[in-house]
């Protein structure tokens, strides 16, 4: 339990963070990776370069320093945190190290505004907090279906749309598994481990099959932009062929459909995408048509063009199984982009709505829902990147 002054002097660095923070993160991530190249493969290159991940630790540390008093007040943001460090097999060992670093950074960037008082302060704080994450993340170390890293076999590749692969993995004889410890929940993402340098990297991807009974599938779009240019995934494109072996952590993720809604017929159910963006929904989707086909169903999906839109033909099938489903594909080469005025004419005022895609389309997404006067409470998104890196 934090002393009362403790949380005043936290509370009171709200302004500074508010005005510094991106910079303190931009600071912890260089000089903490420049110093531990071994904690490098568990960050992604293109959200450290487009500086992403610096906006989302920065709001993650402000959400923390105005909730300093109640931080039970996080938990959804705890466990969003969490199930990507278990994925990412994080461990009670690394925070000493983070904590080192963040401390450093807010020092070197507030230099004599850092006053002791305040160092002090932060440094409780912390402690604090990483005694949270370490204790949701035990929990979800202990859920997991299997520990560690596993070898799995590509079993299958196939193109889905422009740049996009879809992955099917077996485990490998060596892992110690078989399909039968393969279980997760549709929405959740598996995490690959991969050798494209001398260095291992890792990164998340979503699955796209409501079960593993005939493998675990995941999808993977090549970037080839610019200087963001995906290693992982330009990698995996280019070089993984079936017969080759990549390592797996278990699933992870709380991306999910309301349990409590899939019976049910009262709540229309609305899967809202940009490209590849539609991986997690497709699983989401098998596991509502096997669940309950009734259930009134609304597909909007966002791409370049007929060809670049991924799982198309398979999302028309489903649809077919569905007794209420309109289908509504956005092709941004010949048609104006997903507006207000699409969404208020294509979603019900009382849908559950999923939404996934870019942090741009997910946070454009998320703002013209708000004007609509759609609810929070109703709207659930995942977007590519981290979470808290979108303004809300």
């Amino acid at each position: 339990m934090l002393s009362q002054e403790t949380c005043d002097t936290v509370k009171a660095t709200v302004g500074v963070l508010e005005q510094h923070g991106t910079t303190i993160t931009s600071v912890f991530y260089h000089n903490m990776l420049s110093e531990h190249e071994e904690l490098k493969n568990v960050f992604n290159d293109t959200n450290q370069t487009r500086g992403v991940q610096s906006t989302a630790l920065a709001a993650t540390v402000l959400a923390a320093a105005k909730s300093i008093e109640n931080l039970e007040t996080l938990l959804t943001q705890v466990v969003q945190i969490g199930h990507k460090h278990r994925a990412l097999q994080v461990k009670p060992e690394h925070y000493p190290i983070v904590g080192k670093y963040l401390l450093g950074a807010i020092k070197e960037v507030l230099g004599d505004a850092a006053s002791p008082e305040i160092m002090n302060a932060w440094a409780e704080a912390y402690d604090a907090i990483a005694k949270i994450l370490i204790s949701v993340e035990a929990g979800l170390y202990k859920e997991a279906k299997w520990d560690g890293w596993k070898a799995f076999v590509v079993t299958d590749r196939e193109i889905e749309g422009e740049n996009n692969v879809v992955f099917t993995v077996k485990p490998a004889k060596e892992s110690g598994l078989d399909l039968g410890h393969i279980s997760y929940v549709p929405g959740q993402y598996t995490t690959v481990k991969v050798h494209p340098t001398s260095n291992d990297a890792l990164r998340h991807y979503s699955i796209c099959s409501s079960t593993a009974s005939k493998g675990l599938k995941f999808a993977v779009k090549r970037d080839i932009n610019g200087r963001n240019k995906g290693l992982v995934s330009t990698y995996l494109f280019d070089r993984i062929r079936v017969g080759n072996q990549i390592m797996l952590s278990a699933p992870a993720g709380d991306f999910a459909l309301d349990k409590k809604l899939i019976e049910q017929n009262d709540f229309p159910l609305v899967f809202l995408s940009s490209g590849i963006g539609a991986t997690p929904l497709v699983a989401m989707m098998e596991q509502q048509v096997e669940t309950n086909s009734a259930r009134p169903l609304v597909w909007i999906q966002s791409s370049f063009n007929e060809k670049n839109q991924p799982f198309g033909s398979y999302v028309n099938a489903l649809l077919r199984q569905c007794s209420k489903a309109t289908s509504h594909a956005i092709h941004t080469e010949t048609m104006p982009r997903i507006s207000s005025e699409t969404l208020s004419e294509n979603i019900p005022s009382d849908a559950d709505i999923y939404l996934c895609g870019s942090e741009k389309f997910v946070s454009d997404m998320l703002e013209l829902l708000s004007k609509l006067g759609f609810s929070k409470d109703t709207i659930h998104y995942e977007p590519f990147g981290p979470k808290m890196a979108i303004p809300l």
